[in-house]
Protein backbone atom coordinates (compact mmCIF):
# COMPACT_ATOMS: atom_id res chain seq x y z
CA UNK A 1 0.00 0.00 0.00
CA UNK A 2 1.21 3.50 -0.84
CA UNK A 3 1.66 5.99 2.00
CA UNK A 4 0.78 9.66 1.72
CA UNK A 5 4.36 10.78 2.26
CA UNK A 6 5.38 8.61 -0.70
CA UNK A 7 2.89 10.60 -2.79
CA UNK A 8 4.53 13.87 -1.78
CA UNK A 9 2.27 14.90 1.10
CA UNK A 10 3.98 16.78 3.95
CA UNK A 11 4.72 14.85 7.12
CA UNK A 12 2.47 16.96 9.37
CA UNK A 13 -0.55 16.23 7.16
CA UNK A 14 0.30 12.53 6.98
CA UNK A 15 0.68 12.47 10.77
CA UNK A 16 -2.75 14.05 11.23
CA UNK A 17 -4.30 11.36 9.06
CA UNK A 18 -2.40 8.58 10.82
CA UNK A 19 -3.70 9.77 14.19
CA UNK A 20 -7.20 9.00 12.86
CA UNK A 21 -6.15 5.61 11.50
CA UNK A 22 -5.69 6.71 7.87
CA UNK A 23 -2.27 5.50 6.77
CA UNK A 24 -2.47 4.36 3.15
CA UNK A 25 -3.91 5.91 0.00
CA UNK A 26 -6.79 4.73 -2.13
CA UNK A 27 -6.23 4.36 -5.91
CA UNK A 28 -7.89 7.70 -6.75
CA UNK A 29 -5.58 9.41 -4.26
CA UNK A 30 -2.50 7.66 -5.63
CA UNK A 31 -3.30 8.86 -9.13
CA UNK A 32 -4.45 12.41 -8.43
CA UNK A 33 -2.34 13.73 -5.53
CA UNK A 34 1.03 13.89 -7.38
CA UNK A 35 -0.60 15.65 -10.34
CA UNK A 36 -2.63 18.04 -8.20
CA UNK A 37 0.46 19.13 -6.27
CA UNK A 38 1.92 20.17 -9.64
CA UNK A 39 -1.23 22.24 -10.33
CA UNK A 40 -2.44 19.96 -13.12
CA UNK A 41 -6.13 20.40 -13.95
CA UNK A 42 -7.90 17.12 -13.19
CA UNK A 43 -11.21 15.41 -13.87
CA UNK A 44 -11.22 12.70 -11.19
CA UNK A 45 -13.65 9.80 -11.30
CA UNK A 46 -13.95 7.04 -8.71
CA UNK A 47 -16.76 5.16 -7.07
CA UNK A 48 -18.48 6.50 -3.98
CA UNK A 49 -16.63 5.83 -0.75
CA UNK A 50 -13.15 5.43 -2.29
CA UNK A 51 -11.45 8.58 -1.02
CA UNK A 52 -12.13 11.34 -3.53
CA UNK A 53 -12.22 14.08 -0.87
CA UNK A 54 -8.58 13.60 0.10
CA UNK A 55 -7.68 13.18 -3.57
CA UNK A 56 -8.23 16.90 -4.04
CA UNK A 57 -8.25 18.05 -0.41
CA UNK A 58 -4.75 17.04 0.69
CA UNK A 59 -3.02 18.88 -2.19
CA UNK A 60 -5.04 22.02 -1.35
CA UNK A 61 -4.14 21.85 2.34
CA UNK A 62 -0.48 21.50 1.36
CA UNK A 63 -0.27 24.08 -1.44
CA UNK A 64 -1.88 27.04 0.34
CA UNK A 65 0.73 29.42 1.71
CA UNK A 66 0.14 30.66 5.25
CA UNK A 67 0.70 34.42 5.32
CA UNK A 68 0.44 36.92 8.16
CA UNK A 69 -3.29 37.48 7.41
CA UNK A 70 -5.30 34.60 5.95
CA UNK A 71 -6.27 35.19 2.32
CA UNK A 72 -8.80 33.07 0.48
CA UNK A 73 -6.78 30.91 -1.91
CA UNK A 74 -8.97 27.84 -2.48
CA UNK A 75 -12.67 27.30 -3.10
CA UNK A 76 -14.46 23.93 -3.00
CA UNK A 77 -18.04 23.96 -4.32
CA UNK A 78 -20.43 21.14 -3.39
CA UNK A 79 -24.12 20.55 -4.21
CA UNK A 80 -25.56 19.93 -0.71
CA UNK A 81 -25.23 21.29 2.81
CA UNK A 82 -24.53 17.83 4.19
CA UNK A 83 -21.62 17.33 1.81
CA UNK A 84 -20.25 20.78 2.68
CA UNK A 85 -20.11 19.78 6.35
CA UNK A 86 -18.51 16.42 5.53
CA UNK A 87 -15.77 17.87 3.30
CA UNK A 88 -15.09 20.63 5.83
CA UNK A 89 -14.65 18.11 8.65
CA UNK A 90 -12.32 15.94 6.56
CA UNK A 91 -10.08 18.89 5.71
CA UNK A 92 -10.02 20.23 9.27
CA UNK A 93 -8.78 16.81 10.35
CA UNK A 94 -6.01 16.81 7.73
CA UNK A 95 -4.92 20.37 8.59
CA UNK A 96 -4.97 20.06 12.37
CA UNK A 97 -1.18 20.46 12.69
CA UNK A 98 -0.93 23.63 10.62
CA UNK A 99 -2.50 27.06 11.03
CA UNK A 100 -4.83 26.76 8.06
CA UNK A 101 -8.16 28.55 8.36
CA UNK A 102 -11.05 26.66 6.76
CA UNK A 103 -14.67 27.85 6.58
CA UNK A 104 -17.89 26.05 5.67
CA UNK A 105 -20.37 28.37 3.93
CA UNK A 106 -23.83 26.99 3.20
CA UNK A 107 -27.51 27.84 3.50
CA UNK A 108 -29.78 27.16 6.43
CA UNK A 109 -27.30 28.71 8.88
CA UNK A 110 -27.25 32.25 10.28
CA UNK A 111 -25.34 34.80 8.21
CA UNK A 112 -23.69 36.39 11.22
CA UNK A 113 -21.34 33.55 12.14
CA UNK A 114 -20.31 32.93 8.52
CA UNK A 115 -19.80 36.65 7.89
CA UNK A 116 -17.64 36.96 11.00
CA UNK A 117 -15.56 33.96 9.97
CA UNK A 118 -14.90 35.43 6.53
CA UNK A 119 -14.10 38.86 7.99
CA UNK A 120 -11.51 37.31 10.31
CA UNK A 121 -9.79 35.75 7.31
CA UNK A 122 -9.78 32.26 5.84
CA UNK A 123 -7.54 30.31 3.48
CA UNK A 124 -10.05 27.80 2.16
CA UNK A 125 -13.83 27.84 1.78
CA UNK A 126 -16.14 24.86 1.29
CA UNK A 127 -19.59 25.97 0.22
CA UNK A 128 -22.83 25.51 -1.67
CA UNK A 129 -23.55 27.65 -4.75
CA UNK A 130 -26.57 29.57 -3.42
CA UNK A 131 -24.98 30.87 -0.21
CA UNK A 132 -21.64 31.56 -1.92
CA UNK A 133 -23.29 33.72 -4.60
CA UNK A 134 -25.41 35.43 -1.95
CA UNK A 135 -22.32 36.49 0.01
CA UNK A 136 -20.51 37.50 -3.18
CA UNK A 137 -23.48 39.71 -4.06
CA UNK A 138 -23.29 41.33 -0.62
CA UNK A 139 -19.53 41.88 -1.19
CA UNK A 140 -18.75 39.83 1.90
CA UNK A 141 -17.04 37.02 0.00
CA UNK A 142 -14.31 37.96 -2.50
CA UNK A 143 -12.73 35.45 -4.85
CA UNK A 144 -10.16 37.64 -6.59
CA UNK A 145 -7.21 35.79 -5.02
CA UNK A 146 -8.50 32.24 -5.45
CA UNK A 147 -5.76 30.09 -7.01
CA UNK A 148 -7.48 26.68 -6.73
CA UNK A 149 -11.10 25.76 -7.44
CA UNK A 150 -12.74 22.36 -7.00
CA UNK A 151 -16.17 21.08 -7.95
CA UNK A 152 -17.06 18.04 -5.84
CA UNK A 153 -19.85 15.82 -7.20
CA UNK A 154 -19.24 17.60 -10.49
CA UNK A 155 -21.87 15.67 -12.42
CA UNK A 156 -24.54 17.16 -10.16
CA UNK A 157 -22.89 20.59 -10.13
CA UNK A 158 -22.87 20.85 -13.91
CA UNK A 159 -26.39 19.66 -14.65
CA UNK A 160 -28.96 22.13 -15.93
CA UNK A 161 -30.18 23.10 -12.46
CA UNK A 162 -26.80 24.21 -11.11
CA UNK A 163 -25.04 25.30 -14.29
CA UNK A 164 -25.97 29.04 -14.22
CA UNK A 165 -24.69 29.36 -10.64
CA UNK A 166 -21.49 27.47 -11.46
CA UNK A 167 -20.84 29.74 -14.44
CA UNK A 168 -21.19 32.78 -12.16
CA UNK A 169 -18.72 31.32 -9.66
CA UNK A 170 -16.17 30.55 -12.35
CA UNK A 171 -16.56 34.10 -13.68
CA UNK A 172 -15.73 35.43 -10.20
CA UNK A 173 -12.36 33.64 -9.86
CA UNK A 174 -9.14 34.37 -11.80
CA UNK A 175 -8.86 32.80 -15.25
CA UNK A 176 -5.43 31.29 -14.50
CA UNK A 177 -6.67 29.28 -11.52
CA UNK A 178 -5.98 25.58 -10.91
CA UNK A 179 -9.22 23.61 -11.43
CA UNK A 180 -10.25 20.10 -10.34
CA UNK A 181 -13.57 18.27 -10.84
CA UNK A 182 -14.41 15.08 -8.94
CA UNK A 183 -17.38 12.71 -8.99
CA UNK A 184 -18.39 9.06 -8.89
CA UNK A 185 -20.13 9.36 -12.26
CA UNK A 186 -18.97 11.49 -15.17
CA UNK A 187 -21.13 11.21 -18.33
CA UNK A 188 -19.45 12.23 -21.59
CA UNK A 189 -21.69 15.29 -21.91
CA UNK A 190 -20.55 16.50 -18.47
CA UNK A 191 -16.88 15.93 -19.35
CA UNK A 192 -17.31 18.01 -22.52
CA UNK A 193 -19.02 20.77 -20.55
CA UNK A 194 -16.40 20.67 -17.80
CA UNK A 195 -13.60 21.32 -20.23
CA UNK A 196 -15.04 24.80 -20.81
CA UNK A 197 -13.75 25.72 -17.37
CA UNK A 198 -10.40 23.90 -17.51
CA UNK A 199 -7.00 23.95 -19.22
CA UNK A 200 -5.85 20.65 -20.72
CA UNK A 201 -7.36 18.54 -17.95
CA UNK A 202 -6.26 14.98 -17.30
CA UNK A 203 -9.23 12.60 -16.95
CA UNK A 204 -8.42 10.00 -14.28
CA UNK A 205 -10.68 6.99 -13.83
CA UNK A 206 -9.67 5.03 -10.73
CA UNK A 207 -11.81 2.01 -11.63
CA UNK A 208 -11.29 -1.40 -13.16
CA UNK A 209 -12.78 -1.31 -16.70
CA UNK A 210 -14.06 -4.87 -16.20
CA UNK A 211 -15.63 -4.23 -12.81
CA UNK A 212 -18.77 -2.43 -13.94
CA UNK A 213 -20.28 0.75 -12.54
CA UNK A 214 -21.20 -0.60 -9.11
CA UNK A 215 -18.79 -1.42 -6.28
CA UNK A 216 -17.82 -5.08 -6.13
CA UNK A 217 -17.99 -5.06 -2.32
CA UNK A 218 -21.71 -4.21 -2.23
CA UNK A 219 -24.27 -7.02 -2.41
CA UNK A 220 -27.46 -5.97 -4.20
CA UNK A 221 -30.75 -7.53 -3.05
CA UNK A 222 -33.94 -6.61 -4.89
CA UNK A 223 -37.44 -7.52 -3.69
CA UNK A 224 -40.89 -6.87 -5.12
CA UNK A 225 -42.68 -5.74 -1.97
CA UNK A 226 -46.18 -4.63 -1.03
CA UNK A 227 -46.47 -1.03 0.18
CA UNK A 228 -48.48 -2.00 3.27
CA UNK A 229 -45.94 -4.63 4.34
CA UNK A 230 -42.75 -2.62 3.88
CA UNK A 231 -42.48 -1.31 7.43
CA UNK A 232 -42.74 -4.80 8.93
CA UNK A 233 -40.27 -6.11 6.35
CA UNK A 234 -37.80 -3.32 7.14
CA UNK A 235 -38.20 -3.91 10.87
CA UNK A 236 -37.12 -7.51 10.42
CA UNK A 237 -34.11 -6.48 8.30
CA UNK A 238 -33.04 -4.08 11.05
CA UNK A 239 -32.88 -7.04 13.47
CA UNK A 240 -30.62 -9.15 11.24
CA UNK A 241 -27.50 -10.57 12.88
CA UNK A 242 -25.04 -8.58 10.77
CA UNK A 243 -26.60 -5.10 11.00
CA UNK A 244 -24.57 -2.25 12.47
CA UNK A 245 -25.83 1.03 10.98
CA UNK A 246 -28.52 1.37 8.33
CA UNK A 247 -29.54 4.20 6.00
CA UNK A 248 -33.10 4.04 4.67
CA UNK A 249 -33.85 6.24 1.66
CA UNK A 250 -37.35 7.43 0.84
CA UNK A 251 -38.52 9.39 -2.17
CA UNK A 252 -40.24 12.15 -0.19
CA UNK A 253 -39.83 13.93 3.11
CA UNK A 254 -43.35 12.89 4.10
CA UNK A 255 -42.47 9.24 3.63
CA UNK A 256 -39.31 9.74 5.70
CA UNK A 257 -41.24 11.38 8.55
CA UNK A 258 -43.99 8.75 8.53
CA UNK A 259 -41.56 5.84 8.42
CA UNK A 260 -39.53 7.34 11.27
CA UNK A 261 -42.67 7.53 13.43
CA UNK A 262 -43.54 3.92 12.66
CA UNK A 263 -40.05 2.61 13.36
CA UNK A 264 -39.78 4.61 16.58
CA UNK A 265 -43.11 3.13 17.67
CA UNK A 266 -41.65 -0.32 17.00
CA UNK A 267 -38.73 0.39 19.33
CA UNK A 268 -35.95 1.39 16.90
CA UNK A 269 -33.77 4.39 17.67
CA UNK A 270 -33.79 6.49 14.49
CA UNK A 271 -32.50 9.79 13.16
CA UNK A 272 -33.78 11.62 10.09
CA UNK A 273 -32.47 14.05 7.47
CA UNK A 274 -35.00 15.60 5.10
CA UNK A 275 -36.35 18.90 3.83
CA UNK A 276 -38.83 19.54 6.65
CA UNK A 277 -35.96 19.87 9.14
CA UNK A 278 -33.92 23.01 9.67
CA UNK A 279 -30.20 22.84 9.00
CA UNK A 280 -29.23 22.83 12.67
CA UNK A 281 -31.60 19.92 13.30
CA UNK A 282 -30.24 18.03 10.28
CA UNK A 283 -26.71 18.36 11.64
CA UNK A 284 -27.77 17.19 15.10
CA UNK A 285 -29.55 14.18 13.62
CA UNK A 286 -26.54 13.30 11.46
CA UNK A 287 -24.25 13.61 14.48
CA UNK A 288 -26.40 11.11 16.41
CA UNK A 289 -26.09 8.66 13.54
CA UNK A 290 -22.34 9.10 13.18
CA UNK A 291 -21.60 8.69 16.88
CA UNK A 292 -23.82 5.62 17.13
CA UNK A 293 -26.50 7.11 19.37
CA UNK A 294 -28.92 6.27 16.56
CA UNK A 295 -28.36 3.16 14.46
CA UNK A 296 -30.92 3.96 11.75
CA UNK A 297 -31.00 7.06 9.53
CA UNK A 298 -34.06 8.00 7.47
CA UNK A 299 -33.05 10.19 4.54
CA UNK A 300 -34.23 11.68 1.29
CA UNK A 301 -31.91 12.32 -1.63
CA UNK A 302 -30.79 15.68 -0.22
CA UNK A 303 -28.42 13.63 1.94
CA UNK A 304 -27.38 10.96 -0.55
CA UNK A 305 -24.13 12.76 -1.37
CA UNK A 306 -23.21 13.81 2.14
CA UNK A 307 -23.34 10.69 4.32
CA UNK A 308 -19.75 9.56 4.85
CA UNK A 309 -19.94 6.96 7.63
CA UNK A 310 -17.65 3.97 7.24
CA UNK A 311 -19.62 1.51 9.37
CA UNK A 312 -22.92 1.62 7.46
CA UNK A 313 -23.60 -2.06 6.78
CA UNK A 314 -26.98 -1.74 5.07
CA UNK A 315 -28.76 0.67 2.75
CA UNK A 316 -32.49 0.16 2.18
CA UNK A 317 -34.37 1.85 -0.65
CA UNK A 318 -37.97 2.19 0.56
CA UNK A 319 -38.98 2.75 -3.06
CA UNK A 320 -37.16 2.36 -6.37
CA UNK A 321 -34.81 5.30 -7.06
CA UNK A 322 -35.74 7.49 -10.01
CA UNK A 323 -32.69 6.62 -12.10
CA UNK A 324 -29.39 4.74 -12.17
CA UNK A 325 -27.30 7.67 -10.93
CA UNK A 326 -29.53 8.15 -7.88
CA UNK A 327 -29.30 4.43 -7.18
CA UNK A 328 -25.49 4.54 -7.32
CA UNK A 329 -25.22 7.45 -4.93
CA UNK A 330 -27.70 5.92 -2.48
CA UNK A 331 -26.17 2.46 -2.29
CA UNK A 332 -22.70 4.01 -2.14
CA UNK A 333 -23.41 4.98 1.48
CA UNK A 334 -22.46 1.40 2.38
CA UNK A 335 -19.32 -0.53 1.46
CA UNK A 336 -17.13 2.48 2.19
CA UNK A 337 -13.42 2.57 3.01
CA UNK A 338 -12.92 -1.04 1.91
CA UNK A 339 -15.77 -2.52 3.98
CA UNK A 340 -18.49 -4.71 2.51
CA UNK A 341 -22.14 -3.71 2.43
CA UNK A 342 -25.67 -4.79 1.55
CA UNK A 343 -28.12 -2.72 -0.50
CA UNK A 344 -31.79 -3.76 -0.37
CA UNK A 345 -34.29 -2.19 -2.76
CA UNK A 346 -38.05 -2.63 -2.28
CA UNK A 347 -39.77 -2.36 -5.65
CA UNK A 348 -43.48 -1.65 -5.81
CA UNK A 349 -45.52 -3.50 -8.41
CA UNK A 350 -45.91 -0.30 -10.47
CA UNK A 351 -42.15 0.38 -10.29
CA UNK A 352 -41.01 -2.76 -12.08
CA UNK A 353 -40.34 -0.87 -15.31
CA UNK A 354 -38.23 1.68 -13.42
CA UNK A 355 -36.14 -1.05 -11.80
CA UNK A 356 -35.67 -2.75 -15.19
CA UNK A 357 -34.15 0.47 -16.56
CA UNK A 358 -31.74 0.77 -13.60
CA UNK A 359 -30.82 -2.90 -13.84
CA UNK A 360 -30.02 -2.52 -17.53
CA UNK A 361 -28.19 0.83 -17.23
CA UNK A 362 -25.85 -0.48 -14.52
CA UNK A 363 -25.38 -3.92 -16.05
CA UNK A 364 -26.39 -5.65 -12.82
CA UNK A 365 -27.99 -8.56 -14.67
CA UNK A 366 -30.27 -9.30 -11.72
CA UNK A 367 -33.28 -11.51 -12.62
CA UNK A 368 -36.83 -10.30 -12.00
CA UNK A 369 -37.18 -9.49 -8.27
CA UNK A 370 -39.03 -12.17 -6.29
CA UNK A 371 -42.34 -11.32 -4.66
CA UNK A 372 -41.40 -10.87 -1.02
CA UNK A 373 -43.33 -10.39 2.20
CA UNK A 374 -42.16 -9.96 5.78
CA UNK A 375 -43.03 -13.64 6.30
CA UNK A 376 -41.21 -14.99 3.21
CA UNK A 377 -38.64 -17.66 4.18
CA UNK A 378 -36.03 -16.36 1.71
CA UNK A 379 -36.05 -12.92 3.43
CA UNK A 380 -34.70 -14.54 6.60
CA UNK A 381 -32.06 -16.65 4.86
CA UNK A 382 -30.96 -13.89 2.45
CA UNK A 383 -30.28 -11.38 5.21
CA UNK A 384 -29.32 -13.60 8.14
CA UNK A 385 -32.42 -12.75 10.17
CA UNK A 386 -33.04 -15.10 13.11
CA UNK A 387 -36.04 -17.35 12.54
CA UNK A 388 -39.19 -16.02 14.17
CA UNK A 389 -37.93 -12.42 14.34
CA UNK A 390 -40.66 -9.76 14.21
CA UNK A 391 -40.28 -6.22 12.93
CA UNK A 392 -40.39 -4.62 16.34
CA UNK A 393 -38.36 -4.64 19.55
CA UNK A 394 -39.95 -5.68 22.80
CA UNK A 395 -39.56 -3.45 25.85
CA UNK A 396 -37.31 -6.00 27.56
CA UNK A 397 -34.99 -6.10 24.57
CA UNK A 398 -34.24 -2.40 24.22
CA UNK A 399 -32.35 -0.93 27.19
CA UNK A 400 -30.98 2.49 26.20
CA UNK A 401 -32.58 2.02 22.77
CA UNK A 402 -29.86 -0.47 21.84
CA UNK A 403 -30.96 -3.83 20.48
CA UNK A 404 -27.59 -5.06 19.28
CA UNK A 405 -26.46 -6.70 22.51
CA UNK A 406 -29.66 -8.75 22.53
CA UNK A 407 -29.99 -9.96 18.96
CA UNK A 408 -26.72 -11.40 17.77
CA UNK A 409 -23.25 -10.01 17.38
CA UNK A 410 -22.68 -7.11 15.02
CA UNK A 411 -19.57 -6.11 13.14
CA UNK A 412 -18.63 -3.11 11.02
CA UNK A 413 -17.73 -5.43 8.20
CA UNK A 414 -19.16 -8.70 7.01
CA UNK A 415 -18.73 -11.19 4.24
CA UNK A 416 -20.44 -10.30 0.97
CA UNK A 417 -22.40 -13.02 -0.79
CA UNK A 418 -22.03 -12.90 -4.54
CA UNK A 419 -25.18 -14.93 -5.05
CA UNK A 420 -27.83 -12.21 -4.86
CA UNK A 421 -31.25 -13.07 -3.59
CA UNK A 422 -32.76 -11.73 -6.79
CA UNK A 423 -31.88 -15.07 -8.39
CA UNK A 424 -34.44 -16.77 -6.11
CA UNK A 425 -38.01 -17.51 -6.95
CA UNK A 426 -40.76 -17.76 -4.40
CA UNK A 427 -44.24 -19.15 -4.33
CA UNK A 428 -47.25 -17.83 -2.51
CA UNK A 429 -46.40 -15.77 0.55
CA UNK A 430 -47.11 -17.36 3.90
CA UNK A 431 -49.34 -14.51 4.96
CA UNK A 432 -50.81 -11.45 3.31
CA UNK A 433 -49.86 -8.11 4.89
CA UNK A 434 -52.33 -6.66 7.32
CA UNK A 435 -53.79 -3.26 6.48
CA UNK A 436 -52.40 -0.44 8.62
CA UNK A 437 -54.09 2.78 9.64
CA UNK A 438 -51.42 4.98 8.07
CA UNK A 439 -50.57 5.00 4.39
CA UNK A 440 -47.74 6.83 2.71
CA UNK A 441 -48.71 9.75 0.49
CA UNK A 442 -46.89 10.04 -2.79
CA UNK A 443 -45.39 13.43 -3.51
CA UNK A 444 -43.46 14.19 -6.66
CA UNK A 445 -40.56 16.10 -5.13
CA UNK A 446 -38.63 16.40 -1.90
CA UNK A 447 -38.84 20.14 -1.38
Amino acid sequence: MTTFTELGIDTDIARALAESGITSAFPIQEQTIPLAIRRQDIIGQAKTGTGKTYGFGLPLVQMIELGAKPTLKALIVVPTRELAVQVYQDLVLAAQHRKLKIAAIYGGKAYESQTAELAAGTHLVVGTPGRLLDLIGKKILRLADVAHMVLDEADKMLDLGFLPDIEKLFAAVPADRHTMLFSATMPDAIVTLAKRFMRNPVHIRATDPDEGRTQANIRHIIYRAHQLDKTELIGRILRANNVAKTVIFTRTKRQAANLQLELNHRGFATAAVHGDLGQDQREKEMAKFKNGTRKVLLATDIAARGIDVNDVTHVINFNTPDDAETYLHRVGRTGRAGNTGIAVTLVDWDEMHKWALINSALGLEIPEPPETYSSSPHLFSDLDIPKGTKGRITTAAKPNSSRHNTHGTNSNSHTADNNTSAARTTGTAEGAPRRRRRTHSRVNSEE
